[in-house]
């Protein structure tokens, strides 16, 4: 497969004017920030990767750098074979960006109309575009609102119909920063079902970022992590989640207030609403018909859920160094 983004070293400095504004306007002290720091990276065409890391790690950045909308301060970016910077039409013509704290359809007009637009903009065929209207709107259930004033729209039928209008001249990129984030269950659950669809008809390249582990686990097969601007771990999904293969999370709701003290002694407690008298327990496979025969026999309980590692504590680790890279 060839590679169609290829970053090396790739960096982004921040500066602001700091001190009075006397100084700030004749004699101004720079004050810098690192928003991104050395990041290599390739990705194959066809591929689908998760780009994860806490607010502020720098995955916004970079997605905006390999999509041309930032100068890079350091290093180098090729994606399909163009520098995003130079804003190729041909590179601009191939890639596609959804991000969900941000409009790309017009909000005083339908969404129908705005696909015009962009079918004018990119050149694309009436029966190409007359398909793939019709097919991605089926897919989404919103054919019934393509004619509805934008800003009329609600969040989940508005991220729709942006990720169609992203889609229409057939990318081979697409770049979604955040693109269930306000949704609602039925709203995400169609956009990662859409997705997965997109990728495995379509085969077009997916680079997601979002902190909504549902939709990494759904979507994507590699994890790329990030934090403090820089690359901590970079691996296919399978490999993360195998590392947390003899763990098993363990819910509790009792009957009745039970001292951290006690808990502690069946596993590691991850979570305590005292209040609530819930308990969330990382506990070793190998231990868990002995702890939960003991926790039986100590304890009143209400009810019990026993699941693999959730996708969202191994993140979580990874962005406070409790796992290798």
């Amino acid at each position: 497969m060839s590679t169609v983004i290829h970053a090396k070293n790739l960096s982004k400095i921040y500066r602001k004017r700091s001190g009075s504004l006397w100084q700030q306007l004749f004699r101004p002290v720079w004050q810098e920030s690192r928003a991104v720091s050395n990041i290599s990276l390739e990705i194959v065409a066809g591929e689908s990767v998760a780009f994860l890391g806490p607010n502020g790690a720098g995955k916004t950045t970079t997605t905006k750098m390999l999509t041309g909308l930032v100068y890079p301060s350091q290093g180098s970016a090729r994606v399909l074979g163009y520098t995003p910077f130079e804003r190729h039409r041909d590179f601009l013509c191939s890639i596609g960006l959804v991000m969900g704290n941000k409009a790309g359809l017009n909000w005083d007009l339908s969404a129908r109309q705005s696909f015009s637009l962009n079918k004018q903009m990119y050149s694309i065929k009436d029966r190409d575009f007359q398909d793939r209207v019709e097919r991605y709107s089926q897919l989404l259930n919103v054919t019934n609102r393509l004619d509805a004033q934008v800003r009329r729209l609600s969040l989940g039928e508005r991220m729709k119909l942006e990720l169609i209008g992203a889609m229409l001249h057939a990318p081979k990129i697409l770049f979604l920063d955040e693109p269930t984030i306000g949704l609602d269950i039925e709203s995400k659950q169609a956009l990662r079902g859409f997705l997965k669809q997109l990728h495995k008809d379509e085969g077009v390249t997916l680079l997601l970022t979002s902190h909504d582990m549902d939709d990494v686990e759904a979507v994507c097969e590699r994890v790329v992590v990030i934090n403090h601007g820089s690359i901590i771990y970079d691996g296919h999904m399978r490999e993360l989640i195998t590392r947390y293969r003899d763990e098993r999370f363990v819910r509790l709701q009792l009957a009745s207030l039970a001292p951290s003290a006690t808990m502690e002694q069946f596993g590691q407690v991850i979570e305590a609403n005292h209040e609530a008298t819930q308990y969330l327990m990382s506990i070793k496979r190998a231990d868990l018909p002995k702890a939960l025969a003991e926790i039986s026999s100590k304890l009143d309980i209400v009810d019990i859920t026993i699941e693999a590692t959730p996708l969202e504590y191994i993140i979580g680790d990874l962005y406070s160094g409790h796992v290798e890279k």
